[in-house]
């Protein structure tokens, strides 16, 4: 059977604080389980799947690690899995790579069912203000993740869940407006210099579909801490941005 189909997922924030923790993680290992995977290509997880990942060279996160063997599955089942790090899980360094996923550096422009994509986490990608900025270049820079590393992770897993719950509460106050996004910008310009068909990105946690001026598809996937569950699935043909029924 061929396989053609690919699905898209963003900012499902694996382990975030509050009530629907476990319920997310459910949902979210119900959608795995409902792809076919005998007639499915691609997975790709855009950022910020967990809430807060670092990997140690010895250790690794606990949380959802059902959703972990769920992939495998998939994997083992011939559908191959990529990832793109986010603002929440920037610090996976070879451990989703032994596993036999596919790292992918944004703006990472593919070539899916003839058809040239352009996807990413959409963290730090066009006129982003200075803070955000500042912050992206402490995650990553080398030097202050090897002295994090020197962190006992009992110690480093909370300073990095301390953080990621004061970040949700500042994104609260956050007013989505599409035509003045970073994102808007660096789509445009991208789209002037190569060959897109469609952009699929998170990050922003809404849900966008749209057309830029040279026709090409502009979609945001959302998140799924509403309950919403988003994903984007392209068939070959078509690609639309729909919601996973949870059981």
């Amino acid at each position: 059977m061929t396989r053609t189909l690919n699905y898209f997922v963003a900012d499902v924030h694996l382990g975030l604080r509050g009530p629907d923790r476990e319920g997310r993680e459910r949902r979210f290992l119900q959608f795995l389980d409902s792809i076919p995977a005998e007639r499915t290509q691609g997975l790709y997880l855009l950022g910020d799947i967990w809430d807060f990942w670092y990997e140690y060279h010895d250790v690794v996160p606990r949380e959802a690690a059902r959703v972990v063997c769920a992939l495998v599955r998939l994997m083992d089942a011939g559908v191959q899995v990529f990832f793109v790090p986010g603002n929440h899980d920037v610090w996976t360094y070879s451990f989703f790579e032994s596993l036999g996923m596919r790292r992918l550096e944004q703006p990472a422009q593919v070539e899916i069912g003839g058809k040239p994509f352009c996807l990413g986490h959409g963290d730090g990608l066009g006129d982003v203000p200075f803070g955000d900025r500042l912050i992206g270049w402490i995650f990553h820079n080398k030097v202050l993740q090897a002295l994090f590393s020197t962190l006992h992770p009992w110690f480093a897993y909370r300073l990095g869940i301390a953080w990621s719950s004061r970040n949700r509460q500042t994104h609260g106050a956050f007013v989505f407006d599409e035509k003045k996004i970073p994102l808007r910008g660096f789509v445009e310009a991208y789209a002037r210099e190569h060959r897109v068909d469609a952009f699929i990105f998170g990050h922003y946690h809404h849900r966008l579909d749209t057309t830029l001026a040279g026709g090409e598809r502009f979609l945001i996937v959302g998140d799924w801490i509403g309950g919403e569950n988003p994903y984007v699935l392209f068939d070959g043909e078509a690609l639309r941005l729909t919601s996973f029924s949870a059981a």
